[in-house]
């Protein structure tokens, strides 16, 4: 089959190590923190199930495709523990990730609802690339020729977790180990490389204003920074329409020497009932990538279980 450009020179990534793997960046994590810190993990009053499922860069071949499935919830009658699981899948080109991690959360009352969660995650990384998928220019290399790279590699993180019904600010580093790709492993008896991974940092931060009992503003700020590449930031706005309509909007940050953003993300989410959600965004590319690719979708499901209408007074807008 004939394999597009852009996979040819995604497996150049993998095989030469020219650039480090990268946590995928959603665009509906305000929805569900816990993709980002484990410190989020039973921050509410019952489980919350999340399914997410993300197309970028529609056309491209080789382009990224991610699914996330993740569940978190408080245990003991004391809620002052959480616990989650995170599974997440993310292929770009020929190579391929699959993360399994397990969330603990430990919730420390301030003042009033005022509440400090600091948590810990670990769990494994498994890394392959499939070389017979790749375009290769000279058909005799017989680094190419068929077989694949795999690398399995424990990690762990950690994040701080402040946080009311009407505010959040967190901090996290998801995944402490950083993996040099300079270490090859020995495949079919030649040494190869797989892609490195490296450490990410993240600050977020939100509010909800309450305009009226109708209408709910909730913007959002996001940081993300990790070694050799630039800071990311996201500028979010979303609003809630009678407690069942969410709309909104991300500024994502691209090329600051361009003076705008990489890409507009438009968000909606419908609260079907007290328990289940459905979400959707739509990334409109701003870069030269928007003359190859039909932006990026996002599809998003959510289940809560052992939601109490009784005991919720008032309701958690994070």
């Amino acid at each position: 089959m004939k394999k597009n450009i852009i996979t040819s020179l995604l497996l150049g990534l993998v095989a030469l190590s020219a650039s480090a793997q990268q946590d995928p960046l959603l665009s509906q994590y305000m929805f569900n923190h816990l993709l980002i810190n484990p410190g989020y993990a039973g921050s509410k009053d019952y489980a919350m199930t999340t399914l997410l499922y993300r197309n970028q860069w529609v056309k491209l071949d080789g382009a990224p495709k991610t699914v996330v499935a993740s569940i978190h919830s408080p245990v003991f009658k004391s809620r002052k523990v959480g616990l989650g699981l995170t599974l997440m899948n993310d292929r770009i080109g020929i190579s391929n990730r699959t993360n399994i991690m397990v969330d603990y959360a430990y919730h420390i009352p301030i003042k009033n609802n005022l509440k400090i969660a600091i948590g810990i995650k670990a769990g494994l990384m498994n890394q392959t690339a499939k070389l017979s998928d790749a375009v290769i220019i000279d058909p005799n290399d017989k680094i190419y020729q068929g077989g694949s790279l795999s690398r399995l590699n424990p990690n762990i993180g950690a994040g701080a977790y402040l946080y009311s019904k009407k505010f959040y600010l967190g901090f996290s580093v998801p995944g402490f180990l950083s993996y040099d790709p300079s270490r090859p492993i020995s495949i079919d008896g030649s040494l190869r490389n797989v892609p490195a991974y490296v450490r990410h940092y993240w600050i977020t931060s939100g509010a909800a204003l309450e305009v009226s009992p109708d209408f709910v503003v909730r913007p959002s700020v996001m940081f993300r920074y990790s070694d050799n590449t630039p800071l990311q930031a996201d500028l979010n706005c979303n609003t809630l329409i009678k407690q069942f309509l969410w709309l909104g909007a991300t500024f994502r940050t691209g090329d600051q020497n361009a003076g705008m953003p990489e890409s507009i993300i438009a968000i909606a989410q419908i609260q079907l009932n007290k328990q289940f959600r459905i979400g959707y965004s739509y990334d409109f590319t701003t870069t030269l990538l928007n003359n190859y690719s039909n932006g990026s979708h996002e599809i998003m499901l959510g289940y809560d279980f052992g939601y109490d209408i009784m005991k919720l007074r008032s309701p958690r807008y994070f």
